[in-house]
C-alpha cells in the first residue's frame, strides 16, 4: 500500500539521475528478500548490514572497540566477537550507543560511496539501501523515498527462530532497540507485506516499483 506522498511526482533526485530508496522493516520480515526482489528489477543494492561488518574489519575500528571492552572482545584469530558485542551492546543502550558513535560513520561513508558509484554505472536503473536502522541514525538524506517490509509477527518469529535460533525474548530486546514499527511506517512512502511467498512478494515490490519516482524526499 501507499502514502498519499508516494503519489506525488518529484522534479529530481538528491544523487543523480537515479532514485534511491530506502528499505527498513520490521525484524524478521524479509527485507533482504525484498532487496533481491528489487535487485531483479535492476537495482544497486547497498547492503549496510555487510558494510557494518566491513566496519567491524577496519584496524582503527577494531581498536577503538578494544579500547571500549577490552582485548576479550576478541576471537582467537584476532578479529572482533560480533556476537559478544550483541549480548553487551543490546544489554545497555550506552554500550550501544558508543558502538554505533564508532561504525556509523564508516557505514555512512561507505554508503555515500556506493551511491556515487550507483548514479554512475550503466547496470544500475535505480538504488535500493537495505539498512534495518536508517531511521535510527539519521540517515534519512540519504535516500528519496522509503520502503517498509512488514509481516505478523508470528510469521517474523518462526523465521527468526529458523535462521537465528531466537525466541520471543530475544525478538523483544531487539525491537526495543529500534523506533516503534508504528512511527517507522508513518513515515515510509509505502509498505511492502511479506507474508506469502516469493512471487507474491515480487508483486508486492512491482507496484511499488511502478509509482516510487514520484515519492517525496524523506527527512532524516
Amino acid at each position: 500500500m501507499f502514502s498519499r506522498d508516494a503519489e506525488r511526482s518529484a522534479s529530481r533526485f538528491k544523487h543523480g539521475p537515479k532514485p534511491v530508496i530506502g528499505l527498513i522493516g520490521a525484524i524478521g520480515a524479509g527485507k533482504s528478500t525484498a532487496a533481491n526482489c528489487f535487485a531483479a528489477r535492476g537495482a544497486h543494492v547497498i547492503d549496510a548490514d555487510a558494510l557494518g561488518h566491513e566496519a567491524l574489519r577496519q584496524p582503527e575500528i577494531v581498536a577503538a572497540i578494544v579500547k571500549l571492552w577490552g582485548e576479550g572482545i576478541r576471537k582467537e584469530d584476532g578479529s572482533l566477537d560480533r556476537r559478544a558485542i550483541g549480548r553487551i551492546v543490546f544489554a545497555d543502550r550506552a554500550k550501544r550507543n558508543a558502538l554505533e558513535a564508532t561504525v556509523f560513520p564508516y557505514i555512512k561513508g561507505r554508503t555515500h560511496d556506493e551511491i556515487a558509484r550507483a548514479q554512475a554505472s550503466p547496470d544500475a536503473t535505480f538504488v535500493v539501501l537495505d539498512a534495518a536502522v536508517l531511521l535510527e541514525a539519521g540517515w534519512g538524506e540519504l535516500v528519496d523515498s522509503l520502503v517498509y517490509v512488514d509481516a505478523p509477527r508470528e510469521t517474523r518469529l518462526a523465521r527468526l527462530a529458523t535462521r537465528s535460533g531466537w525466541n520471543e525474548a530475544e525478538l523483544t530486546a531487539r525491537e526495543a532497540a529500534q523506533l516503534p514499527a508504528a512511527e517507522k511506517k508513518s513515515r515510509a512512502n509505502a509498505v511492502v507485506v511479506n507474508d506469502a511467498g516469493p512471487p507474491e512478494l515480487q508483486e508486492e515490490v512491482d507496484r511499488v516499483l511502478a509509482v516510487i519516482c514520484g515519492t517525496r524526499a524523506v527527512s532524516s
